[in-house]
């Protein structure tokens, strides 16, 4: 037996897994493109309500407007809420990342209440327990009258934030809560395939979200930040970084070809929050000449501002801790799992690919 391998694609890069109604991801041209409408478009007019909404509708069939995803959310923080001490019981000493896997692999299907509502409520509230949590505190009820964004950020925090952290947050959480066929939105759409509930599918898209290949790189954008410290050592930290192969954290992305288009949305959404003490200014020069310095240096490859960058100045200008910065993603990215969960069971197959052997024959000829 001879097994003859020609030149095999690995990742399957370029290979369509789905057909889906829910995101699309121009990589070439820098567009990304959520349930029919620009990024950008969507954040500067819906809230994540209304964004989420229009996921849900999209996956399931069935019209499912903004006023019952907000009341239904409301519902869900509530009931999550009241779970919190078993939610938590399996995580006492892990880190913020890691309980929150625990909590959320707990979840469970709730009376009068969608599977997709249960989930993306109790996202918020698990995070905002875990901060308290960390920080000696007990948790902070919801207020399910409150947007998802407000509320999210009051159980973060102590005490109401200002109007324009809560629009902040939810630019935020409406410009990543769906990115076409990512690795967490695959895993998730993997577990969905084989029928399995919406709970198993956004608990392997959590775990896929951990992995600093994928949603772990805000967190050393505001290191390397620190590391320059001042406008003066912009231009020696990076030449040097370049010089011994570093990477440039917040650059380059696996798909843009071009600049990361969530990028400049959340860019201006710091820029409404600049009175608040944001580092924008200094951050703006850092990105400025990573830009430049990274042109000179691969000339022929382009590596641009990718949404961690901006993300890592949002969310740190928003006072939330480094830490809860993967679990916050997963607060927003919810609802696109939820939603390719949900398109996946209904409309697709079992997701099952080939590999490509490279490993010996039984009738290999023996050296």
């Amino acid at each position: 037996m001879n097994i003859q391998l020609g030149r095999t694609p690995i990742g399957l890069d370029g290979i369509p897994a789905a057909e889906t109604a829910l995101s699309h991801v121009d990589g070439e041209h820098g567009e990304l493109i959520i349930a029919g409408e620009r990024v950008a478009d969507l954040a500067a007019a819906a809230s994540f309500e209304a964004v989420t909404a229009r996921l849900w509708s999209a996956a399931s069939g069935q019209p499912v407007d903004e006023v019952e995803v907000r009341q239904q959310l409301g519902v869900a923080r509530e009931r999550a809420f009241a779970r919190i001490p078993e939610l938590l019981a399996a995580s006492p000493g892990m880190s913020i990342i890691d309980g929150f896997r625990a909590a959320v692999a707990a979840l469970r299907a709730e009376d009068g209440l969608a599977h997709e509502a249960t989930i993306v409520g109790a996202c918020a509230v698990i995070a905002g327990a875990l901060v308290q949590r960390a920080n000696g505190a007990p948790p902070i009820a919801p207020d399910p009258t409150a947007s998802h964004a407000a509320d999210t950020l009051r159980m973060l925090r102590v005490g109401a934030p200002e109007r324009r952290e809560v629009a902040a947050l939810d630019t935020y959480l409406v410009t990543v809560c769906d990115h076409g066929m990512n690795a967490s939105t695959f895993a998730a759409r993997v577990v969905a395939s084989t029928q399995a509930d919406l709970f198993a599918a956004v608990t392997a898209g959590y775990c896929a979200l951990t992995g600093p290949l994928h949603g772990g790189a805000p967190e050393p954008v505001l290191e390397m930040l620190t590391a320059i410290g001042t406008r003066e050592r912009i231009k020696p930290w990076v030449d040097d970084a370049l010089a011994r192969g570093a990477r440039l954290m917040g650059f380059g992305h696996r798909i843009y070809r071009v600049r990361d288009p969530r990028a400049d949305v959340l860019k201006a959404a710091i820029e409404r929050l600049a009175d608040a003490g944001t580092a924008l200014p200094f951050a703006s020069a850092v990105e400025a000449y990573c830009r430049e310095a990274l042109r000179r240096k691969n000339p022929d490859r382009v590596l641009d501002t990718n949404v961690e960058f901006f993300t890592a100045i949002l969310l740190d200008a928003l006072k939330i801790p480094r830490q809860a910065f993967t679990p916050i993603f997963a607060v927003a990215r919810s609802a696109g799992w939820t939603a390719h969960a949900r398109e996946q069971q209904r409309t697709g197959r079992l997701i099952r690919p080939s590999s490509a052997y490279i490993g010996p024959t039984p009738d290999a000829p023996k050296a």
